[in-house]
């Protein structure tokens, strides 16, 4: 056996907080060297932290990040250690997205980063320039403050391999796994027998498998060692990182981190034996592809990964047996996710808590939940004694510096940190305003209840006095446009109450600071622009926002069983309503569904459609009528196509003034970060909807063939 023991690990690092970067980063390296590692590997430029955005081209960056660098050089922590650092920096005048490998207070290289994330949520090339010098290096000038520490002048910059005296590391970034021809094969046909991988990859709903099966592809006919380090919590954007680092031997998962922690640092090591990946490699395909492999070029090291001690034999060894992949269900994703990235959201603004709009209905409902997951999250990681979260807890409730509170109870947590309020009007049921009291009581949040009927009649008092017009709803003999602004400005009376409320609350109890107003509409409203505009949904953060209301359904349903909150059934079997207009002479209460024009379960599908597979209303139609042909007829999917994308295109402007949420939906309509598209259309879609309709007119009508089913639509 040759046994070597290396580390990996998830960093919660928030961008330009070099400080407290550089600390997490220590901490890291010391965890790793207690346990036996001699290779550390972190994610992504780790040093600023990834999410820096335009920052990027400031040179004040790329020197502070220098400047920490120098301390980790320095720090006698990290010597005896190899240790893959992420950085910006600049190389001919160019900025690059790098991988500083350091060893004993010296530089041994850096790599670039070949090939960029630049879709998505991801623009790398706006701030970074691709290398693309394959199996090159150039001398890179180190500045003065390098120099004096480790006696460099220049180092290899490029992309090349590091050889120590008994293994051979190779780099791979991030995008760089994803690509089809991959560094790792090429580098692994080398003689590459660890691979490194540093990463800021995001949390979204069911991805996490696809992040997994290429790590373990990546050696499982080349053989290997696979590290794979990944950031972890809100760095101060949209993204929730979710860690989850692992190692992989020989196609085999050996160890793994957890997914969603609210630890600022965590680290995975294991011992594992090189003799393993050399017998892998004894194929004789492979021998024949490896010698004819392009050589890279080889910086050497002066150390040995296994300690020194050379081969061991007779030792077993650690932490090497293949573990089953632990994977979160899309419920569990979701009570987890979003309440990691509400946690590092409140104790780095540094308010005293959260303030919500209870409406009774789902989405608040589910942005309530996602609170209270939070507050279990806070409880659990104080009762293993994690320090940090101990004392942002004890910050934020506003004990004093001598304070011994340690929280133990999410109720009694919650009540704490988090407020809701029942804004009713006229039109508010009891129903609702009953669910919404239940509920704060069930999870412990300190909750208000108004009716702000004064407040609405005095609006439209002020504007019947300035105009001599009454407006009515369509109920009273009123017209649409009369009826739609008498709803909105109930709505977003709301919204000016919720800031004040916030504002004021804690003062109310005899606390200090200010409360962070969430928002509550879901991903499927948002991409129908089913709100009013500066309503409700105009809000600090939004934990739901990226979230379909389908999705939103099962976690509340999971939630009811697995946080023990009974209450939870009531809002599952309510139909959405908004609740804005008197109730009809049906007493049918308003639907949103049938004001929509359609369910969520079809606005899941166009989204996804819409997005992912990127069709326009003619590619659309194609589709459905593939998939809703036996239920529905091809006229009825024109109709409903089309009233999709008029209703998306007269509402795309909201887009704009969207509630800042966490990205979890590879559908998600966040205008200009995520879906980058214009807010003013045509939206009569003239030639694409005539297209539609001559198709539909000549295609057959499957859904009137024997043995098909219209029911099947619902």
């Amino acid at each position: 056996m040759h046994l070597v023991t290396v580390a990996t690990c998830s960093l919660n690092q928030w961008a330009l907080d070099f400080t407290g970067n550089y600390e997490r980063i220590m901490k890291s390296i010391t965890i790793a060297k207690s346990r036996g590692a001699t290779l550390r590997v972190g994610p992504e430029l780790e040093i600023p932290g990834y999410g820096c955005l335009d920052h990027f081209l400031e040179g004040d960056t790329i020197l502070h990040s220098w400047e920490i660098l120098a301390k980790i050089l320095q720090n006698e922590d990290a010597r005896d250690i190899v240790c893959d650092i992420g950085m910006p920096m600049t190389h001919k005048n160019s900025n690059y997205n790098c991988r500083v490998i350091i060893h004993n207070g010296k530089i041994a290289m850096i790599r670039p980063k070949m090939w960029m994330a630049n879709d998505g949520n991801y623009r790398e090339l706006r701030y970074f320039t691709p290398w693309h010098k394959h199996r090159h290096t150039e001398p890179h000038s180190l500045p003065s403050i390098i120099r004096k520490i480790t006696g460099q002048t220049v180092v290899p910059f490029g992309d090349a391999v590091v050889a120590t005296e008994d293994t051979v590391i190779g780099v791979e970034l991030c995008e760089e796994l994803f690509t089809p021809a991959s560094p790792h094969i090429q580098m692994g046909l080398d003689g590459v027998e660890i691979f490194t991988n540093s990463s800021a990859s995001h949390h979204e709903l069911r991805k996490l498998n696809k992040r997994v099966e290429l790590i373990k592809e990546a050696t499982a006919k080349n053989g290997g060692i696979y590290l794979y380090a990944n950031q972890q919590g809100c760095d101060g954007d949209r993204l929730y990182y979710d860690g989850a680092c692992m190692i992989a031997l020989n196609g085999r998962i050996v160890a793994q981190g957890s997914q969603f922690s609210l630890s600022d640092v965590e680290v995975v090591t294991a011992t594992l034996d090189l003799q393993a990946v050399r017998a892998a490699r004894t194929q004789s395909s492979r021998r024949m592809q490896a010698a004819q492999s392009e050589p890279y070029e080889r910086v050497w090291v002066d150390t040995r990964l296994d300690g020194g001690m050379g081969i061991r034999v007779g030792e077993e060894e650690s932490k090497a047996k293949s573990i089953e992949f632990k994977y979160n269900t899309p419920e569990e994703e979701i009570a987890l996710g979003p309440a990691c990235w509400l946690w590092d959201y409140l104790r780095r603004s540094r308010q005293a808590g959260y303030f919500v709009p209870l409406s009774g209905g789902i989405d608040s409902c589910a942005t309530s939940v996602i609170v209270y997951s939070m507050s279990r999250l806070v409880v659990q990681a104080a009762q293993r004694g994690e320090e940090q979260v101990i004392a942002d807890a004890r910050r934020m409730t506003g004990e004093p510096d001598d304070s011994t509170y340690v929280p133990s109870d999410p109720r009694e947590f919650t009540n704490r940190i988090f407020h809701s309020c029942y804004m009713g009007t006229e039109h508010s049921s009891v129903e609702t305003r009953k669910r919404a009291k239940d509920l704060a009581e069930a999870i412990g949040c300190y909750h208000v209840d108004l009716n702000m009927d004064t407040v609405v009649s005095a609006m439209k008092a002020l504007f019947t006095m300035t105009t001599n017009k009454a407006p009515r709803f369509e109920s009273q003999g009123g017209t649409a446009r009369e009826s739609l602004a008498l709803q909105n400005i109930q709505a977003r009376l709301r919204m000016v109450l919720a800031y004040m409320f916030a504002q004021l609350l804690p003062w109310v109890r005899g606390k200090t600071g200010g409360l962070l107003v969430l928002g509550s509409a879901n991903v499927d409203e948002s991409l129908r622009g089913y709100y009013t505009k500066y309503d409700c949904s105009a809000a600090d953060v939004n934990p739901i926002g990226g979230i379909s209301k389908t999705d939103l359904k099962k976690f509340i349903a999971y939630a009811q069983t697995e946080f023990d909150l009974p209450i939870l059934g009531s809002f599952l079997d309510a139909i959405p309503t908004a609740e804005l207009i008197p109730m009809g002479q049906d007493n049918v209460a308003q639907s949103d569904e049938v004001e929509m024009g359609m369910t969520y379960e079809e606005l899941s599908v166009y989204g996804r459609l819409r997005k992912v597979e990127k069709c326009g209303p003619y590619g659309m139609f194609g589709k459905l009528v593939i998939d809703w042909g036996s239920f529905l007829s091809p006229v009825e999917i024109a109709t409903k196509v089309k009233h999709f994308f008029f209703t998306h295109a007269i509402n795309r402007h909201k887009m704009t003034t969207l509630t800042p949420s966490v990205h979890l939906e590879e559908y998600s309509p966040d205008d200009n970060r995520f879906d980058l598209r214009p807010f003013l259309y045509n939206s009569r879609f003239e030639h694409q909807f005539n297209r539609i309709d001559q198709l539909a007119e000549v295609l057959p009508n499957r859904a009137t063939q024997p043995g098909n089913d219209k029911a099947k639509q619902d």
